[in-house]
């Protein structure tokens, strides 16, 4: 609407200007107003996130590789391209962490890394990543054989989204980044923590989340005050 809006205004400027007007009425066209943070994350809830995870056939080559990118992106709200970049080296198995090296704002973060992704990681490697020079983590399972691009890790999150049925705008990786940053909101970790956490690059970035915590705002509406 404020393209169409700006739009109009710029063609009724030229017919006011060309004389096919007589009154320069383009200022009559008000532009809708969008307002900083208006935008809710497209996230979805953890029974959703279940629901997503029970489409996966683990029992398949992809479906052991799909299962550890979506958890990854599920429970550290890793971005496509960050799984698309992990390598072996990311993995210390001796101190049960996962380093993640390409972030924005040019900085690495460090996670423990959880039992049930370190298994799923764990069966990957052992009975469905191809046996390639490259340090790479994800690979296509078909020919020709390559590393998973950005595309394709958030093209799976998709594709399990459909799968499940769940509606959401948008569906992609970025779903279940939101839908990880939700649930931390919702258990009560701060923004500044939340943004670390998920390596958003301003507190901006964060803040948006504050907005759908409905439940904590309606008990704030319905308190007497004592706790402000």
């Amino acid at each position: 609407m404020i393209g169409l809006a700006s739009t109009l205004r710029v063609f009724l400027r030229y017919v006011h200007r060309e004389g096919l007007i007589q009154r320069d009425i383009s200022k009559l066209v008000e532009v809708p107003q969008h307002y900083r943070l208006a935008d809710i994350p497209r996230s979805i809830g953890w029974d959703s996130v279940r629901k997503m995870l029970d489409q996966v056939d683990r029992r398949t080559v992809v479906g052991r590789r799909d299962y550890a990118m979506l958890l990854l992106m599920i429970t550290y709200g890793l971005r496509a391209r960050e799984v698309a970049t992990l390598t072996l080296d990311d993995l210390d198995w001796k101190r049960d962490r996962l380093h993640v090296r390409e972030r924005k704002a040019e900085h690495s973060t460090t996670y423990p890394l959880a039992a049930i992704i370190g298994e799923a990681i764990v069966d990957y490697l052992k009975n469905g990543r191809p046996e390639v020079a490259s340090r790479l983590l994800f690979w296509r399972h078909l020919a020709p054989q390559s590393a998973l691009t950005q595309s394709a890790v958030s093209a799976t999150a998709s594709k399990y989204l459909h799968r499940a049925g769940i509606a959401v705008s948008r569906p992609g990786s970025h779903t279940l980044r939101h839908a990880c940053v939700q649930r931390l909101v919702d258990t009560g970790f701060s923004l500044k923590t939340i943004g670390d956490y998920v390596g958003h690059r301003s507190a901006s970035s964060t803040m948006i989340y504050a907005k759908v915590q409905v439940d904590g705002l309606r008990e704030v509406a319905l308190g007497d005050g004592e706790d402000l």
